[in-house]
């Protein structure tokens, strides 16, 4: 019998490791819907032949063109007069994948700039000088792709010392290519519309990334040949897979390389190696199998002030997590990558930018959000470390900062003659439900007492022309600058209000009809320190009939609350995060409570993401006869905001799930591995709930099969972090 018995436990592990393995290849082998939109294009790849001189039989070099039309090869080569870019491709990786941001590329530049509301930040985030959103391109891309046929360079050491030497070699014969052109053009009497350009912008994708930077420590390449260098999906750090002891020494090679190459040398009147490269990182984020975010880091190899690294999730206008070849056709990604590197062009002399603070700032800009920077009082909560380089406090980002303008656009005209009636707010809650045309007071002294100091306010109105927030010394009918005497005023925060994805609208059952409220838009967050020396706020709606272009929502809501970000704390322990693992863990909230709930967990909830669920059990409607549940659940949907999560980690990002009501929340970071941040041993879920209705939030530990990691989610009635 007790051989039996062990037979059986044996049997039973087996089972039970078979079990996790199959599962866990299923989770990787299927698709992870990530809400990509599909790019299309017209492809041409032109070959650039190489000189008489240089032999280059193994890897090839094309320009891309964009359009159905055919064309003239050799005619297209000798019209080159924008700016190079050269795509690197990465392991296994074809040239043909430049495609996607290539032909984005070319209609970004036809078709100018994204509309301002695509760019829309809060105004205190930092500004340059003369940084305002130019009305059109300087000049167009010209993209180039390398043909590295399809080697494995994840692999080999040697394979990747390889590439480096083609591209040196690539980005010589492009530079020299637009003198030929030039020369060419010059005999023909063409006048060029612009200067030659000294530097190609480089973007590598996986091992195309890694590559691009071995190629700036290149003894060979000329100097300043490369200034500017966007991966995607790249590993930085070390290889993902270290076959070959080759991969891992040229690996340490690079990057010891880029250390010393912003460092100063002995000599104080030569500036560091690589002091005006920028170099910025887009990882995929937690759908990226294959190259984690911490791989992707430029920790310890890039200073902060010459570039950062960003998840896909955290990309302003992308919002999405995705796969590791996924990113390479993704359109929201494309969109933004081919406006970013367009808006890199000197307007003047239609250059990238020489100075490597406007470069780095650009990319922030138009990449970066900066909901961290929003919600900083979150740092006193979670003690971690923010990695977003518009709301860092070093002295480098300091220099950045010029102005703090927080008023709306000049092109929106509002008066006080437009409105109607004020209304005068007696509670610490206010809400919007209709675009009424009408000014709200709330006295700040009386509804903020109490330690509740912080204000929260969620809305899917657009700032500056569909709601405008005020703070006012005192009370005063005119809400014009020039109208109010200078020691009393005025000062505007609507620009201070984040946008977040809105996520898809809810069904109608019926034309007109409508079931629940729209999701949220944009939130803003005021701490005692932005409303200090002000007695009052106003909160002023637009009617329908004072908006122009765009329609306004067909519903339209907001829900404003002074709060004290410690009430609803709850302490996690151990011994409750274990039992919630086969028994969910329930909180329930009174309809007064506060709209923040913070759940601090004792342990880092990295390796075990969150199960989250919220359910509303009341919302202020009394039964009426043998009214069933779902009829009832319909009402509250009417009456609430559907809850937006926003996941933030010090790594990763922030990652943004619209109308969440029963998910797992997972961000991408490493708190299991030996150089993990002291702050990454905690977990700190940060919810935000509407007051008009009972809740039940729920969570439960729930076992993930892929390397999920340490994270912050909200989830709000209106938006979770």
């Amino acid at each position: 019998m007790a051989g039996f018995g062990a037979n059986c436990r044996l049997g039973a592990v087996l089972f039970f490791s078979a079990w996790i393995t199959l599962a866990a290849l299923n989770r990787l082998v299927r698709p992870a819907p990530n809400g990509c939109q599909m790019t299309y294009m017209y492809p041409t790849y032109i070959p650039i032949h190489a000189p008489n001189n240089v032999s280059s039989d193994r890897y090839g070099l094309f320009l891309y063109h964009e359009g159905w039309k055919e064309i003239d090869f050799a005619e297209r080569v000798r019209k080159l007069d924008g700016v190079p870019v050269l795509f690197i491709p990465g392991n296994g990786g074809s040239y043909k994948q430049v495609r996607s941001f290539a032909a984005e590329s070319s209609r970004a530049y036809q078709n100018g700039p994204l509309e301002p509301s695509f760019y829309r930040e809060p105004s205190s985030a930092f500004e340059l000088e003369d940084s305002s959103l130019p009305s059109q391109y300087g000049r167009i891309l010209d993209w180039f792709t390398i043909d590295l046929e399809g080697e494995h360079s994840a692999m080999d050491g040697r394979i990747l010392e390889e590439h480096t030497e083609y591209v040196v070699y690539a980005i010589h014969r492009i530079l020299d290519q637009y003198k030929e052109s030039h020369l060419a053009r010059s005999k023909d009497d063409v006048r060029s519309t612009g200067n030659l350009p000294s530097s190609v912008m480089l973007v590598g994708h996986s091992m195309g990334g890694f590559v691009a930077r071995a190629a700036l420590v290149h003894p060979g390449l000329r100097k300043s040949a490369v200034e500017t260098i966007l991966t995607l999906s790249s590993p930085h750090q070390y290889p993902p897979v270290a076959l070959q002891p080759s991969l891992g020494h040229f690996f340490s090679h690079v990057n010891e390389e880029w250390r010393n190459g912003y460092k100063k040398g002995v000599s104080h009147t030569s500036s560091p190696k690589l002091s005006n490269v920028v170099v910025v990182s887009i990882s995929g984020g937690i759908h990226d199998y294959q190259i984690r975010s911490r791989l992707a880091a430029l920790d310890g190899i890039v200073p902060s002030t010459h570039g950062f690294m960003v998840g896909s999730s955290s990309v302003k206008n992308v919002w999405l997590s995705m796969e590791h070849q996924s990113i390479l056709w993704c359109n929201q990604l494309a969109v933004q990558v081919a406006h970013t590197l367009l808006s890199m062009i000197d307007p003047v002399d239609r250059q990238p930018f020489l100075s490597s603070q406007k470069r780095v700032f650009v990319f922030a800009k138009m990449l970066q959000s900066v909901v961290p920077q929003s919600l900083s009082w979150m740092n006193h909560v979670s003690g971690s470390q923010s990695s977003n380089f518009l709301a860092s406090d070093t002295k480098e980002a300091g220099e950045l900062q010029r102005n703090d303008t927080l008023f709306c656009p000049p092109s929106v005209l509002w008066t006080s003659d437009g409105l109607e009636k004020d209304l005068h707010i007696q509670s610490n809650l206010v809400t919007v439900l209709a675009m009424d045309g009408r000014r709200r007071w709330l006295d700040i002294k009386k509804l903020g007492s109490n330690g509740r100091g912080h204000f929260v306010f969620v809305t899917n109105l657009a700032p500056c022309s569909g709601v405008r927030i005020h703070l006012w010394p005192e009370k005063h009918r005119s809400s014009i600058e020039n109208e109010v005497p200078a020691s009393k005023r005025i000062v505007e925060v609507t620009s201070k209000m984040v946008q977040i994805p809105a996520g898809p609208a809810p069904k109608q059952v019926e034309p007109g009809s409508q079931t629940e409220q729209p999701p949220p838009s944009a939130f803003l967050l005021l701490s005692p320190e932005d409303m200090n020396g002000y007695n009052f706020m106003t909160i002023s709606v637009a009617s329908r009939q004072m908006i122009s272009g765009r329609p306004p929502p067909a519903a339209s809501m907001a829900v404003g609350q002074f709060f004290n970000p410690v009430e609803g704390t709850s302490a996690l322990s151990v011994g409750r995060i274990v039992h919630s693992s086969y028994s969910p863990e329930e909180i329930f909230l009174k309809e007064d409570h506060p709209m923040a709930l913070t759940l601090s967990f004792s342990v880092s909830l990295g390796l075990l993401p969150v199960l989250f669920s919220l359910k509303t059990t009341g919302c202020g409607i009394k039964n009426i006869g043998d009214q069933i549940e779902a009829d009832k659940n319909n009402l509250c949907k009417l009456r609430c905001f559907p809850p937006v999560a926003l996941a933030w980690d010090s790594v990763s990002g922030i990652h943004i799930i619209p109308n969440i009501y029963s998910e797992t929340v997972v961000v991408d970071s490493s708190p299991a591995t030996w150089d993990s941040h002291q702050g990454a041993e905690k977990t700190t879920v940060l919810v935000r709930l509407t007051r008009i209705a009972h809740t039940k939030s729920v969570f439960a530990l729930r076992l993930v099969l892929q390397l999920a990691d340490s994270f912050c989610c909200t989830h709000p009635r209106f938006l979770v972090s």
